[in-house]
Parts: C-alpha cells; structure tokens; sequence
C-alpha cells in the first residue's frame, strides 16, 4: 500500500509539473510592461489564476474599484492584443457585481496592492472593462498579466473633508494641504476630481459621481491638459484648484488620494 502511494503521488507531481511547464512565462519588474514567452502546444480551456509575485500593500476587497496595469496577449502565435502600459492609462474595473467578469474578480480580488497576476482563459471569459480586443474570437485563448496598483473605495476622499466645491477663483492654488509623500512628474496619481467649466462654474464631471477614483501617469501625454504643472510638487492628501492650461476654458479641483 505504501508503494502504491508512493507511485500516485509521483504521479500526481509529475502532472502539476507537466502543467507548470504549459504556462507562460513572464519577465520583468513590477510596474514595467512585462515580456511574455508562451509554450508551445495547446492550452488548457479551464480559466487559470497565477499569482507571479505577492505585493505588499493593502489587500483589495469586493466593492473596490481597483486599478491595476494589464497586458492582453493571444496564447496561439502570442498575439498583442491590448496593454495599458504604452498609454500610461491603468484600467479601472469596478467590483460591485455589475462590471467586471468572473474571471477577472478570481483575478484581482483579494490581492496586495504591488502583487503581478495571471490569468489564462477564453476571451469570452477574459474581457475586461475598456480594453478593445480588436478580433480576438470568444473561444481564442488569452493571457492577461495584471500589475495591481491598489483597491480603493468608490467614495475614497480625503479623511475627514467634505466633497470639494469648485472655487470662484481660477487661479492655482491649494485648497487642503497635504502631508502624505511628495507627488513628482511621472509619478503614477490615484485621485478622485472635479471638472468645471469656466467662467460658469457648472460642472461636468465628476469621478465622485462616476464610479470612483482614477490613475493618472503624471505626463503630458498621459494626464489632462494641465495637471503636470497643477500636481507636481504636491502631497497626498492635498486637495487643489488649477486651470487646464491655455485655451481651455476648464478648472479642475483634484484631490490627491495615493501616489504610486
């Protein structure tokens, strides 16, 4: 009895690690695009969930609206098909039971902010929230590699202030200091804001209203008109008022809840 437990579970090992040997394999630090090499052979066409590596910040929750970096490749040929890293754009997926598929919540739910994930699944079951698949067919399958940046609250905000109004002033200037780490030009921004138009003051949008806070590469092809000279310099924590720069008649009221 003993040796055929002994034969079982080398069986048993030796199928994990023929399994292992069909997966991807993905290179690079945390934050970069990764570099993704696909095995040959057939994949499996159960959905599949690796943590790559484990983070160390805040684990998310369902509920959150999660931010997270993604790289989408087809497994046959190792296809591009979408990435938020040349954008400097995270995606932002919603989990409050309406946004985001099952797979996706295998994926990123109950994961430290920092950790980099796997998921390999038919495209049917690996669609996302605002990434354009351009041709991939619901049987094809994919393999997403998610960097997750954090899990916040919908309604996150500065602790302890009151919804911002927009100010009479469109002059820059800060509204609340903030005493959180310093924010510098192409730091990676979570924020929730405001966006009013001017001289009226209506606003016309508003993350508070739309599903809660957004990450920002603080660039100037990757940020709003504006928010470099607005926000670097600042602190998390802070709450300020800048226009959108010259030519557009738009104040922004930004409050700056983490900086990556």
């Amino acid at each position: 009895m003993r040796l055929l437990w002994l034969a079982v579970l080398g069986l048993l090992t030796a199928c994990d690690l023929a399994g292992q040997d069909r997966l991807p394999v993905v290179t690079g630090d945390f934050g970069d695009r990764p570099v993704i090499t696909i095995p040959a052979g057939e994949p499996d066409r159960v959905p599949r969930v690796t943590v790559l590596s484990t983070g160390s910040g805040r684990r998310t929750i369902p509920g959150d609206v999660v931010l997270a970096d993604v790289e989408v490749r087809g497994w046959s040929g190792n296809r591009p098909y979408a990435n938020t890293y040349d954008a400097k754009r995270p995606a932002k997926v919603v989990f409050d039971g309406r946004h985001a598929p099952d797979s996706w919540r295998e994926a990123l739910i109950g994961r430290t902010a920092g950790s980099r994930v796997m998921l390999i699944a038919p495209a049917a079951q690996a669609y996302g929230p605002g990434l354009p698949l351009g041709g991939a067919r619901p049987a094809e399958t994919l393999v997403l590699v998610f960097d997750v940046l954090g899990g916040y609250p919908p309604d996150a905000r500065l602790v302890g202030r009151p919804l911002p109004d927009v100010p009479d002033d469109r002059s820059p200037h800060v509204l609340i200091g903030g005493s959180g780490p310093p924010v510098r030009a192409g730091s990676k921004v979570i924020v929730q804001y405001v966006t009013a138009e001017w001289p009226g003051r209506r606003v016309v949008d508003s993350s508070y209203r739309r599903g809660g806070p957004s990450a920002f590469t603080l660039g100037p092809e990757a940020a709003p008109p504006g928010w470099v000279a607005g926000l670097a310099g600042q602190r998390v924590g802070a709450r300020v008022a800048f226009p959108a720069g010259a030519g557009r008649s738009l104040l922004y009221v930004v409050d700056i809840v983490d900086v990556l």
